[in-house]
């Protein structure tokens, strides 16, 4: 069974600003609260190509993993994919205008989990929405109160 977990948010700051802060992988401790730590492989700035380590907790696990970015469209897009970790996943972040000075940022996890995981992927489904959605809440925090 697949995994398919999309969480959006609207951030009354300007399109621009949400996707130069949340796009820039150094900045993921701030706002996700699973994320430990975070490790350039390749000299920033982000771009395709770019590769960048996490160190994270979920669902009382610490798991390592490794995203490459396969996809940027600076303002408007960005996708990575785990290159190395535990579970095959794609990240896909989008940013739109949604009005005067605000964004809508959408925050979509999908993967094909194997063995345990794939047992176990419609809990992990839940877990992931409830994470993805405190952490856009922090995000929001983040900009807002800039």
């Amino acid at each position: 069974m697949a995994v398919d977990v999309l969480t959006e948010i609207v951030i009354a700051r300007p399109r621009r600003e949400v996707a130069a802060f949340a796009g820039d992988p150094s900045n993921a401790p701030e706002w996700y609260v699973n994320i430990e730590s975070v490790e350039w492989k390749t000299a920033p700035p982000i771009r395709v190509g770019s590769r960048v380590a996490f160190v994270a907790r979920f669902l009382g696990r610490r798991l390592a993993y490794t995203y490459e970015i396969v996809e940027f469209e600076e303002g408007s897009r960005l996708v990575m994919r785990t290159a190395e970790g535990p579970f095959p996943m794609e990240t896909t972040y989008t940013w739109d205008d949604a009005g005067e000075g605000r964004t809508r940022m959408t925050l979509r996890n999908r993967g094909e989990p194997s063995g345990f995981a794939k047992v176990a992927a419609p809990f992990m489904a839940a877990a992931m929405r409830r994470a993805n959605g405190k952490d856009l809440v922090m995000l929001k925090k983040v900009l807002e109160r800039t």
